[in-house]
């Protein structure tokens, strides 16, 4: 990955942009405008978001931290890219063999994914949870998360910034299901090199968001999950399709007005069909819902804004704390004999969810029965050494088949 472009970049980009689309619409700024009145809006957004964006360390530190984490999250990589091409012959033999071993390198992407978090980008976690959650959630002695939300579930979120899914991948990790989660993306990502190779290896749904060729596509993976019954499965989407930014919420808006929907404040609207799809056609007992929340995002600015991939961990510049609040719905609750009283019932819950983000801008927290502070770490730091347990036997087993049949050919 490159390094994110610099705050003084962006500015100047937006500012340029900025004067010259409204000076050509309207021949000059109207200072008492709506549209100049928006762009400054924006523009003081973006102002605060480039001196959160701003590396803090020296620049020697800064080059240390982004070779320690280039070398050690591509070597990861590859190692597990390698681990999966020797496990390809294994689809020969057994389908549950198989089964297991693609499981077996999702369980290690999982743990290269928290190791990451851990040593190069800290961060403070909260967990809270309703009623419906209600001891499924609880911190062990050692201060870490440990969760119970069963083996077969559909995990829905709405979408902040570029590494909500990595926060959820941990979810899973806090179950010791990081090796059975399926997540919905978006297409162009299974072309990333070495990780999007990887993610299609793990089974993971890329949609193209054109219904027409996603329906049977999503169709023929939520069957493969259903006949391996046996196996546990967690399925990740985030109902809005994409982050939460301007352009996101301009589309949201045109959405709402085209079908009078009630539009929410800190969120996007999301789009039922997919969800809909999933919960018809997928044999899971329970829905759970997470609101997250970013300390250092304020009230009315986009999350992307504030941090990315690159500041999180090239920079070390992660959320100062990331806030989550659950929830469970029972399936045999949710109405799905229709699409559109769905549709209805998913759009109340996400008002709520407004309601939530509205209530943790205004209280810095999230309010509810559970409480779990900690952090993203792994249980037991050897853990991390599972990446490579099957690379090592195998150069080990070449070497000493090659010295036997050294001595064998003498």
């Amino acid at each position: 990955m490159a390094p994110a472009p610099t705050a003084d970049v962006e500015l100047s980009s937006l500012a340029s942009s900025t004067t010259s689309s409204t000076t050509s619409a309207t021949g000059g700024l109207d200072p008492v405008s709506p549209v100049s009145s928006a762009a400054s809006s924006v523009f003081l957004k973006r102002a605060a978001a480039s001196t959160a964006l701003k590396p803090k360390r020296p620049v020697v530190l800064q080059a240390v931290r982004f070779v320690t984490f280039v070398v050690y999250f591509t070597s990861a990589v590859l190692t597990i890219n390698f681990t999966q091409l020797l496990g390809l012959p294994i689809r020969l033999i057994s389908k549950d063999w198989f089964h297991a071993y693609v499981d077996y390198t999702k369980q290690s992407f999982g743990l290269v994914l928290a190791t990451v978090t851990q040593w190069w980008s800290p961060t403070p976690v909260h967990v809270v949870g309703d009623r419906s959650v209600a001891g499924l959630m609880r911190r062990t002695e050692d201060g870490r998360l440990a969760t119970k939300f069963g083996d077969r579930v559909v995990l829905i979120a709405n979408h902040q910034i570029d590494s909500d899914w990595l926060y959820m991948w941990w979810i899973a990790y806090t179950g010791r299901h990081h090796g059975s989660i399926y997540i919905i993306l978006k297409e162009s990502l299974k072309n990333i090199p070495f990780v999007g190779w990887g993610m299609q290896y793990f089974r993971f749904i890329f949609m193209s968001r054109r219904w027409e060729n996603d329906e049977s596509r999503l169709k023929k993976s939520l069957g493969e999950i259903n006949n391996d019954s046996q196996w546990p499965a967690w399925l990740l989407i985030f109902p809005e399709g994409t982050n939460f930014t301007q352009d996101g919420i301009n589309k949201s808006q045109k959405y709402a007005q085209k079908f009078n929907l009630q539009e929410p404040q800190h969120l996007l609207l999301p789009r039922a069909r997919g969800l809909y799809f999933v919960l018809r056609n997928l044999n899971v007992p329970y829905l759970y819902d997470c609101t997250v929340a970013y300390e250092g995002v304020p009230r009315g600015g986009f999350g992307q804004d504030y941090f990315t991939l690159s500041s999180i961990y090239y920079q070390g510049r992660p959320p100062k704390s990331v806030h989550m609040h659950w929830r469970r719905f029972a399936r045999s609750s949710i109405p799905l004999d229709d699409e559109s009283e769905f549709e209805r019932w998913l759009q109340k819950r996400w008002m709520e969810k407004d309601e939530l983000l509205e209530s943790y801008y205004v209280n810095g927290h999230f309010d509810g029965e559970e409480l779990v502070d900690t952090e993203v770490r792994l249980k037991k730091k050897r853990e991390i050494l599972q990446v490579y347990a099957v690379p090592v036997a195998f150069v080990l087993c070449v070497n000493v088949a090659w010295k036997a049949w050294s001595l064998i050919s003498r």
